[in-house]
């Protein structure tokens, strides 16, 4: 349990204590003290418009701060690769999801963390326009003269209809060979797996997801087709070869997919993402790096300082700058490491290993902290690549870079170990650290079970039944005992309501009494 529910019973006297004796309460589990985004490891053209935009929305720095990395791995998604050491290479593709409840203004963290990546996609469609408009009067030309061969051919004397037929045949074969440009798109919104599959195939195996509102969860778990449905989520995020079918054309193949998922959801979507079949045994909750900030709502700045023109201007300038830099590319760059980046590197592989056996700090999300070392290399080519925008893909990784990765890795690594706790928490443990911060706020000796409902919030225990669990798990860890139920007298009406004592460390004295 939280450090301030043991405030004040530590130091109870023993002595003070009158009535019948208490033992010790066994803790609940506790409620770990997150780490906020650590904003300095980024380059400061990026830090300082997360901070801004943090400032100016009143939002958590969580939220900018992990879209910074999801527009990052967007621009170098399929265009570079990290070499670690030896074969081990690590696409640049990112997934990250950050809870937040509603009202906290994400929609317009998304829009100002994301508009550079929109305005460049406009720029890339408006390049494409000749190319795609030739191509498409070349593949219209073509199908019409094959077209018109054939019908020559049909009508032909029998003497020449071999020859025609073979020249029909010819042209009718290079016409369904032409192909027509797709528009370029970088960011998709809430996608179904198929619809994400053949972007894969129309954007050369490249794409973002980027949401607001996260309902891909939904969809991976089959909102649509009725069975989860996340094969493609899985390969995008680790470059596997994908198969591709479409209705109408030959199946493709995808041989090095990218895809980059920058999602913000409600707290509640992180259960409901543990319960979908398959997800957690085939890796995709592995796969994302979770982030799980306190809300500001109710202690906003309702007068907070606005982002100034120069942070916009320049982080529209150096992200759209790297994002057309690596546009076309089709050959992923290869980053390195120098000796020293690969040695921090090195050392981080060994925190990571020591803490993965039987009673290690990472035991219990063995499937996630396996992809960790992998996650932290590519982070290290984001920064790297944010930090060198104009020619990073030509210069190797450096120490300071390579641990600035390992910081939000342990960020990272915080906040999944939350995360994954309370995807296998027992609900009604969340509900008795409501009910104990109530008791220790209120600072009540005893309480009947229907003063106890009065005095809550109705959403968060609509009947007074929902008190029951987190009541029996209290007793159970004796911080609060049932009294006797006293005998019925007889002229019937309503039963008394189950009176409690609680534990005397939930009401110390107050200093000086």
């Amino acid at each position: 349990m939280s450090a301030d529910l043991w405030e004040g019973f530590e130091a109870l006297d023993p002595e003070t204590i009158t009535g019948p004796v208490w033992d010790a309460p066994i803790p609940l589990s506790a409620h770990r003290a997150l780490p906020a985004f650590p904003v300095h490891t980024l380059p400061s053209w990026l830090g300082d418009m997360v901070s801004a935009v943090a400032e100016e929305t009143q939002t958590p720095t969580d939220l900018a701060g992990c879209l910074a990395l999801g527009v990052i791995a967007t621009a170098a998604g399929g265009r570079a690769t990290v070499c670690v050491r030896g074969h081990w290479r690590e696409p640049v593709n990112l997934y990250t999801a950050v809870a937040l409840p509603p009202g906290n203004r994400k929609s317009a963290v998304f829009a100002l963390m994301t508009g550079p990546l929109l305005a460049v996609e406009k720029m890339l469609v408006e390049l494409s326009g000749p190319k795609r408009a030739e191509a498409e009067t070349t593949a219209r030309l073509a199908k019409a003269a094959a077209d018109k061969a054939a019908q020559k051919a049909a009508a032909a004397e029998p003497g020449l209809r071999d020859q025609l037929t073979a020249e029909a045949v010819h042209l009718a074969q290079q016409a369904d060979e032409l192909t027509v440009p797709t528009k370029p798109q970088l960011v998709a919104d809430d996608v179904t797996p198929e619809s994400l599959a053949s972007l894969l195939a129309e954007q050369d195996g490249r794409i973002s997801v980027m949401s607001a509102e996260g309902e891909i969860f939904d969809i991976i778990a089959g909102r649509y087709s009725g069975t989860p449905n996340m094969g493609v989520f899985l390969k995008g995020h680790a470059g596997d070869m994908a198969r591709v079918n479409r209705q109408g054309r030959e199946a493709q193949h995808v041989e090095n997919p990218a895809v980059t998922m920058a999602l913000a959801i409600q707290p509640e979507v992180l259960d409901a993402i543990g319960r979908v079949k398959g997800a957690d045994g085939r890796g995709l909750l592995a796969r994302f790096l979770y982030a799980k900030p306190v809300s500001l709502v109710g202690s906003r700045n309702l007068t907070p300082d606005l982002i100034t023109e120069d942070t916009a201007t320049t982080y529209a300038q150096r992200l759209s700058g790297l994002t057309m830099a690596l546009a076309d590319w089709t050959d992923p760059a290869v980053l390195t490491l120098t000796p020293e980046a690969d040695a921090v590197m090195l050392a981080y592989q060994k925190v990571t290993e020591s803490r993965l056996g039987k009673g290690g700090s990472l035991a219990s999300v063995v499937k996630w902290a396996s992809k960790r070392d992998g996650a932290v290399a590519r982070i290290a080519a984001l920064i790297h690549l944010a930090t060198h925008p104009d020619n990073g893909w030509a210069l190797p990784i450096e120490a300071g870079t390579m641990a600035a990765a390992t910081e939000l890795g342990d960020y990272f690594t915080a906040h999944a170990l939350e995360v994954f706790d309370d995807m296998g928490a027992d609900p009604a443990q969340e509900a008795a650290h409501q009910l104990l911060t109530h008791l220790k706020e209120q600072r009540l000796s005893g309480f009947t079970k229907r003063e106890l409902f009065r005095g809550l919030s109705r959403g968060d225990f609509p009947a007074m039944s929902d008190l029951d669990p987190a009541l029996i798990l209290l007793e159970e860890h004796g911080w609060i005992r049932q009294q006797p139920v006293p005998p019925r007298t007889g002229r019937g009406g309503r039963p008394p309501s189950p009176r409690f004592d609680t534990h005397p460390g939930i009401t110390p004295p107050l200093a000086g009494a």
